[in-house]
C-alpha cells in the first residue's frame, strides 16, 4: 500500500519507531518512544494524538500505545522503505551500515515507490546474477577506494564464467525446501507447491520463482520463521516453508 499524503516524514518516523518497539515488546510506551526519538514527551504526546485522530495508533495517556490495523500497514511500508534503500547503499554501494542509515533516513521520505521498488529489485538482481554478486561489490568498493588502480577485466570474466560453471554442475545439491534454511541464509526461489490456496498465499507474498529471499530469524522449534522478501518481513508456518523450494546462493 502506498503511504498517505497527509502523513509528515515526522509523523511517518513516529510510526517506524512505535512498530520497531512493538515488535521488541508487543507494545510502545510513550516514553520508549520519546527515548529511542530522542525528542520530550510533550513532542510524543502531540504526534501520538496526531496519529491517533489519523486511525493508525490506539492511544490514552499513561497508556501502552499500540498500531491499529491501518497503523500496521502503512508502518510496515515505512519500514520496508527505510530498510528498502538501506539495505542497497550497504549491499550495492558498500556504504557504512552507520552512514546508510542516517542517509536512509533522509531519503525515505521523498522518494516514490516506483523508484523504491527498482532499487530493491536492482539490489535483488545484483545478488542473483552470475556476474555480480558479493565479489562483484568488494572490487567495486576496492574501485572507490583506489579508483586508479587498473583492473584485469579478461581475467575476472574468466573467473565469472568458471564460478557460473561449478554452481551449474553443483546446483541440484543447493536446492532446498525454505524450512531448512538458517537465519542470514539468502536463497533464490525457484519452485512452490502445494495446494493451490497455498500456492495462491506464497504468490501475494511475493514468493515467485526467481525471487531472493533472506532468511532473519527462525523460532526455537522451527515455527514460525522470519524472511524478507522484497523488502517486506514476512512469517513462515514451517509447513508452508516446506512448499518452497530454493537455491541456496554462496
Amino acid at each position: 500500500m502506498e503511504i498517505p499524503d497527509k502523513l509528515t516524514a515526522s509523523l511517518e518516523d513516529y510510526l517506524k519507531t512505535i512498530a520497531r518497539i512493538t515488535a521488541d515488546k508487543q507494545a510502545a510506551r510513550a516514553k520508549d518512544i520519546a527515548g529511542r526519538l530522542n525528542v520530550n514527551m510533550s513532542s510524543v504526546t502531540g504526534a501520538l494524538r496526531a496519529l491517533a485522530d489519523r486511525g493508525l495508533v490506539n492511544y490514552a495517556p499513561y497508556e501502552y500505545v499500540t498500531l491499529t490495523e491501518q497503523g500496521t500497514e502503512v508502518a510496515r511500508e515505512v519500514v520496508r522503505r527505510h530498510e528498502g534503500i538501506r539495505d542497497f547503499l550497504v549491499g550495492v554501494l558498500a556504504l557504512n551500515e552507520d552512514v546508510a542509515d542516517k542517509a536512509a533516513c533522509d531519503m525515505e521520505h521523498s522518494i516514490s515507490p516506483d523508484v523504491l521498488e527498482r532499487i530493491i529489485r536492482l539490489a535483488d538482481y545484483i545478488e542473483i546474477c552470475p556476474r555480480t554478486g558479493a565479489s562483484w561489490i568488494k572490487e567495486f568498493k576496492e574501485y572507490c577506494d583506489n579508483p586508479a588502480r587498473e583492473d584485469d577485466c579478461e581475467q575476472c570474466l574468466t573467473v565469472c564464467l568458471q564460478d557460473y560453471r561449478e554452481r551449474k554442475v553443483h546446483s541440484d545439491e543447493d536446492d532446498a525446501t525454505l524450512d531448512r534454511l538458517s537465519p542470514g541464509t539468502k536463497a533464490k526461489v525457484v519452485l512452490v507447491s502445494g495446494d493451490r490456496a497455498t500456492r495462491r498465499r506464497m504468490t501475494e507474498m511475493g514468493l515467485t520463482p526467481g525471487t531472493l529471499i533472506e532468511v532473519e530469524r527462525v523460532a526455537p522449534l522451527g515455527d514460525p520463521m522470519a524472511v524478507k522478501v522484497k523488502g517486506y518481513h514476512l512469517s513462515l508456518r514451517k509447513s508452508e516453508a516446506r512448499t518452497v523450494t530454493v537455491e541456496h546462493l554462496k
